[in-house]
């Protein structure tokens, strides 16, 4: 490996290497604040070393990795949502009685996997990845050991991301039998030297599907995602929603770019019906729930649905829009999951949609907060939400998917009812004994806690009101993943 390459992979030693001094420190003497602000400043320097060498990309490291400014862009996304999780975390935990040091290189590794997905060029470096990602999660997920709930939620992640890893590895041996490369491009070139789809080659393609259905919880591919959000500790479900989908998502560009999705209708039918399914499943089961991190999981599968459709569109402008959304997505999703984690502690999860009954006129700093994600994510306009719709839904027009457009419009519109009954809930005026004794004492939002959601619901209105820096941004990486001379 030369100088080059490691100063190329920064953002990545600097992950991981944080992980590592926190372990350190904690064999050492424990400090829950120390641990926090180190990974705090970890994460930190990765996100800006991130932006600094994007002037020196691209550099590809050896077949498996590389640093352009499309993985880059991504590392920084991935990096800032971890940050997020650990301020959000911070507080959740500070009345945890059990350790609460690891929880924080548990999310840098977290991090690490879904950035090295982001950089991957090989099926190595895929797999190692998405491992990396997944063993940190499990943990994360029943990080409250005490808790049944939380327990339950890691033994049913961890079945399913075994069941993942299977068959994504079923999947390209059958590619590799088939084309006897796998790094990308050699993929790309077997398959032009096949002459197209063999049946070897679709069945390959077609697990590699599955697997990668089932990381980013689409229809049909979803059933226990609910469960899994909701045993979760809120800001775990925070990382799940955004950082674990960010990863899987900015691989898929990439690798469906070196092989061009747009070339065999049939994986383009194949995703199409995924999509479909996925924004009509999503939100016309969080219309019956009652608990928020339910709600807010089904809402993931019909967002991950809207974010298919700017894949499907493909090219520059698809690519520009599923970056923009997903920048988007990640600051609704945690800005929501920050709330539910600030009212929530060890004991209990504020997750009932009745504890949030009158919530404006308790807490209504935080009710603001909430306000603002659900709008978003509804994509009412002057938010993020609305621009990163609007975004994905020109990408449609563009490369003419009516079909799945007007799908994507219809959805919205369904997804309005269940955002606006929260919102709703939180404004009405009840007293104390209507609530069913669900209101409990107010606790004080800790700094870490309130600087996070601050920043989250200024972003969300930052740019919905002036995105041009955010669209400059993505225009630069979606042009290094699908300029010209770019495979």
């Amino acid at each position: 490996m030369t100088g080059a390459e490691l100063i190329a992979l920064t953002p990545l030693w600097l992950l991981g290497g944080t992980a590592v001094l926190i372990l350190l420190g904690i064999a050492v003497k424990r400090s829950h604040a120390w641990s926090c602000a180190l990974a705090i400043l970890g994460s930190l320097a990765s996100f800006i070393a991130a932006f600094r060498l994007s002037a020196s990309a691209p550099v590809p490291v050896g077949v498996l990795l590389v640093a352009d400014k499309y993985s880059l862009f991504f590392t920084s996304l991935l990096a800032a949502g971890g940050m997020f999780v650990m301020l959000l975390g911070y507080g959740y935990l500070k009345s945890y009685d059990g350790d609460r040091e690891e929880f924080y290189p548990l999310v840098l590794l977290a991090v690490l996997g879904a950035a090295v997905l982001a950089s991957s060029t090989h099926f190595v470096s895929l797999f190692l990845g998405l491992e990396i990602l997944s063993v940190a999660l499990y943990s994360l997920v029943s990080y409250p050991m005490e808790k049944k709930e939380a327990v339950e939620a890691g033994v049913k992640y961890l079945i399913l991301a075994s069941a993942t890893a299977a068959v994504l590895l079923f999947g390209m041996a059958l590619i590799y039998t088939a084309t006897g490369a796998m790094e990308f491009k050699g993929v790309a070139e077997g398959l032009a030297g096949a002459g197209g789809m063999t049946p070897l080659i679709l069945l390959g393609f077609s697990l590699m599907i599955v697997g990668i259905g089932f990381k980013l919880a689409v229809v049909p591919f979803h059933m226990w995602t609910p469960d899994v959000y909701q045993g979760s500790p809120p800001p775990v479900a925070a990382l799940i929603s955004t950082v674990s989908k960010g990863g899987v998502f900015a691989f898929l560009f990439r690798f469906f770019t070196i092989i061009p999705i747009g070339r065999h209708p049939s994986l383009v039918l194949l995703f199409a019906l995924i999509s479909g399914g996925s924004m009509f499943a999503g939100n016309l089961l969080a219309l019956r729930q009652t608990r928020l991190k339910r709600i807010l999981a089904y809402s993931s599968i019909a967002h991950l649905g809207y974010l298919l459709v700017a894949f499907i569109a493909g090219g520059e402008t698809g690519v520009e829009a599923a970056a923009f959304y997903l920048v988007a997505y990640f600051i609704m999703m945690t800005a929501a999951f920050g709330v539910i984690s600030v009212l929530s502690g060890p004991e209990h999860d504020a997750d009932e949609l009745d504890e949030y009954r009158g919530l404006f006129w308790r807490r209504p700093a935080l009710a603001v907060v909430l306000t603002g994600a659900l709008l978003s994510l509804a994509g009412i306009p002057l938010t993020a939400g609305f621009l990163a719709k609007f975004y994905v839904v020109t990408a449609g027009i563009g490369r003419a998917l009516w079909a799945l457009v007007i799908i994507l419009v219809v959805n919205s519109t369904i997804g309005l009812y269940y955002y606006l009954r929260i919102i709703v809930a939180m404004y009405k005026r009840v007293e104390e004994d209507e609530a069913g004794g669900s209101l409990r004492p107010a606790s004080a939002v800790s700094l870490a806690s309130g600087l996070a959601l601050l920043v989250l619901v200024m972003l969300t209105i930052w740019f919905g009101v002036s995105p041009s820096g955010l669209i400059e941004l993505v225009r630069f990486a979606a042009a290094a993943l699908t300029g010209p001379g770019v495979p």
